[in-house]
């Protein structure tokens, strides 16, 4: 396979893995395609690696169960830094945080 159609491949699976992960925690996620990608393809790579540290390195990819639950743990960490939770992404409680609409501040 080329370099090409495996870059192709890995981001289809990233989106798909990172939109399942974004749909198994209640609530809306404010994010785009890229970083639903990015999520699904960071939960593969974790997931890659806990499966070669406890296999002994006997197996090198991970299966898609293990990619989604890392996938859903990076989204609920997302979550967790946005000062949210569980059911709420927690996005526009601070003002003049990341991703909100105001970036000037008052001192």
């Amino acid at each position: 396979m080329s370099w090409l159609a495996y870059l192709i491949s890995l981001a289809v699976v990233g989106l798909i893995t990172g939109a399942l992960a974004r749909l198994a925690l209640p609530g809306r996620d404010p994010m785009s395609l890229l970083q639903t990608m990015a999520v699904g393809i960071g939960g593969a790579f974790i997931a890659g690696l806990i499966v070669y540290i406890v296999s002994g390195g006997r197996y090198y990819g991970a299966g898609w169960f293990i990619s989604f639950v890392c996938s859903v743990g990076i989204v609920y960490f997302i979550r967790r830094r946005r000062g949210g939770g569980l059911t709420d992404p927690g996005v526009g409680n601070d003002p003049g945080a990341f991703g909100s609409r105001s970036s000037h501040r008052r001192f």
